[in-house]
């Protein structure tokens, strides 16, 4: 005996409807004319798509499908050999012809990616509710921590007056996200900062390697600044905010260790930091890694992770790392 279900989708199509049926209980209506294809991927799992329509289910194991657009609506499989498993995470890296796959840019990407996360992981573990984003450029650092899942504030510093703007424009409909258009260091001054070096503009000239390494740098243009002390605006940076737990980013091309003393004392608030630190100077001036990172760990932070940001092609040499440093005198006790 027919359920009352299925007797009303055998009179819809008198009506002029479209009756798709998955199975016991589901089914999908539409316009006559619009024709769908049911896929099912597993007993009680069903993809609904248009026929010929752009998108297809490609099965990537047993527990897993992948929604792919494809060129003209032709189905095209992931090979086996381009789904590789992340040890025992569960986390799959799917690639699509992994034979043509470009291994250091791969490796840059994923220690970007990885970065983030344990950035993000370990704001939520100190309970961070600012983050200083010195050298900020358009915001992509910001971005990225959004889309990690921070929802806290964040104070972002960028000096030029041309990729500020693209800043401003980047933080406007986000009321956590303050941007200032200055640069900061050991003292409050002016100075001129090298505009012609896209996300690598720096107060620091070039060394001889850097000039070697990126044609950029035969570009001299300069643009006059305003610098201030991380502990002149810490109090305006951290306004409203109960019970201020801030971290400090610093990416400012050489420059971080003068960032990095410019907040005195109140060093000792923040609970976490993240340096560009150099292993080959790319900047007349600049700490060595290791200056770097001793400096760091005397002021109480110890490393949590470091990721290469730039590596030599030729040799494989780290250009730079982030390094990424928590007081552990400040982690949540058990």
């Amino acid at each position: 005996m027919q359920t009352l279900f299925r007797r009303l989708l055998r009179l819809l199509p008198r009506l002029g409807v479209q009756v798709t049926d998955l199975g016991p209980g589901t089914a999908v209506v539409s316009r006559r004319g619009t024709p769908y294809r049911a896929t099912e991927v597993a007993p009680g799992t069903t993809v609904l798509s248009r026929r010929g329509g752009p998108y297809q289910v490609t099965g990537v194991d047993k527990d897993t499908w992948l929604l792919r657009r494809t060129q003209g609506g032709e189905r095209t499989e992931i090979p086996r050999q381009g789904v590789v498993p992340l040890g025992e995470s569960g986390a799959l890296v799917l690639m699509d012809a992994p034979e043509r796959v470009d291994e250091r840019k791969m490796q840059l990407a994923a220690a970007e990616y990885l970065c983030v996360q344990h950035v993000t992981a370990m704001l939520g573990l100190y309970g961070v509710n600012c983050v200083f984003d010195v050298g900020a450029n358009t915001g992509q650092y910001a971005k990225r921590l959004r889309r990690a899942g921070y929802t806290g504030r964040i104070v972002s510093f960028e000096p030029t007056s041309a990729t500020f703007a693209k800043l401003e424009k980047a933080a406007e409909n986000d009321p956590e996200w303050r941007v200032y258009q200055c640069g900061l260091g050991r003292e409050e001054a002016t100075a001129e900062i090298h505009t012609s070096w896209m996300t690598m503009n720096s107060l620091l000239p070039p060394s001889d390697y850097g000039k070697d390494r990126y044609s950029r740098f035969k570009k001299s243009d300069t643009e006059e600044i305003r610098i201030r002390r991380l502990d002149e605006v810490m109090d305006e940076a951290l306004d409203g905010l109960t019970a201020p737990v801030p971290y400090l980013k610093m990416d400012t091309q050489g420059y971080d260790l003068e960032v990095f003393a410019g907040a005195g004392k109140r060093i000792g608030e923040f609970v976490g930091m993240q340096s560009e630190v150099a292993c080959l100077r790319l900047y007349e001036g600049s700490p060595t890694m290791g200056e770097a990172v001793a400096a760091y760990e005397a002021e109480g932070f110890g490393i949590s992770g470091m990721y290469p940001v730039t590596r030599e092609a030729t040799t494989g040499r780290v250009i730079e790392f982030d390094c990424v440093m928590m007081r552990a005198e400040a982690a949540p006790k058990p």
